[in-house]
């Protein structure tokens, strides 16, 4: 049994009942007798409260612990928002960086079992940038309003990405280009000619999708951008294209396009610095392989 901290009264039961009033012509009705003080032992635990008589020392104060929570629950210090906060963006899974775009599944959905098939539907991060609206069709728990919410994040990614490189010189930043077309065409699942024209300091003017084909097929006509080139007052190009069966040792097509974009644009006296072949994880570079 616990120990209480009790006060007791001493009086005896005989003194409680009140002295005798002075003699008059009514006598007094007696008061009734003070209730004797209970002994601490007689306390039972199960009380809803102290006896009569009893002091009860209250109990130290403190932060009570963190309670499980029913089965399917988070706790909260498990929740995405909270880690985020506690140990930055970096400690988040694929998985909580989804659910904090997305806030809320949709009725009867967990918003956790939404990104997860998310996930699975794409199977990255990287392939979910390069989504359009129709991609996300099908999905249980992404209505039209998180389709949009989605394409708008993925969005501001890129032009963040770009925003960089207009800051800085991209001969000396060939690993921000790299990290930009990785994000924008790496995981595409059909071959995407993209032209990055630039300025006489290398800065990033313009970025154009010049060409979309199919999985093993793309028709890309340099005259076509020549012809931007010179609209945009472009003094040098970097181009880059996928290949979406993760190799990037370019095909013969691939050099002779190359060789063909690259005296086309010597004419106009514009320098091609470099043609791209990207993967999701993985880069070819014509400049760097010397032209083959």
């Amino acid at each position: 049994m616990a120990d209480h901290a009790c006060t007791i009264d001493e009086t005896p039961p005989e003194a409680a009942l009140p002295r005798p009033a002075p003699s008059t012509a009514a006598t007094p009705a007696l008061s009734p007798p003070r209730s004797p003080a209970f002994p601490c032992n007689t306390v039972s635990p199960q009380s809803a409260g102290p006896a009569p008589g009893i002091a009860v020392a209250a109990a130290p104060s403190g932060r009570r612990p963190a309670r499980k929570l029913v089965r399917g629950k988070w706790l909260k210090h498990d929740m995405p928002r909270e880690r985020l906060i506690e140990k930055g963006a970096g400690a988040l899974s694929d998985t909580e960086m989804i659910v904090l775009v997305l806030g809320a599944g949709l009725p009867g959905h967990d918003v956790f079992d939404v990104a997860r098939t998310l996930l699975d539907r794409f199977g990255s991060l990287r392939a979910m940038l390069d989504a359009s609206y129709a991609d996300f069709d099908g999905l249980r728990g992404i209505g039209p309003a998180k389709k949009a919410q989605l394409l708008a994040i993925m969005e501001m990614a890129r032009r963040s990405l770009v925003d960089k490189l207009r800051e800085r010189s991209l001969m000396n930043s060939p690993e921000a280009v790299q990290d930009y077309l990785r994000l924008r065409i790496g995981g595409s699942p059909h071959e995407v000619f993209m032209s990055l024209f630039l300025d006489a300091r290398h800065r990033l003017i313009h970025c154009d999708e010049s060409a979309r084909g199919t999985l093993t097929r793309m028709a890309v006509y340099p005259r076509e951008i020549v012809r931007r080139a010179l609209s945009l007052n472009a003094a040098s190009l970097i181009v880059a294209h996928n290949h979406p069966s993760g190799a990037v040792q370019p095909s013969a097509s691939d050099c002779r396009l190359t060789h063909t974009l690259r005296d086309a644009l010597a004419l106009i006296d514009v320098q091609l610095i470099d043609h791209l072949v990207i993967s999701a994880d993985r880069t070819y570079s014509f400049a760097r392989a010397g032209w083959p």
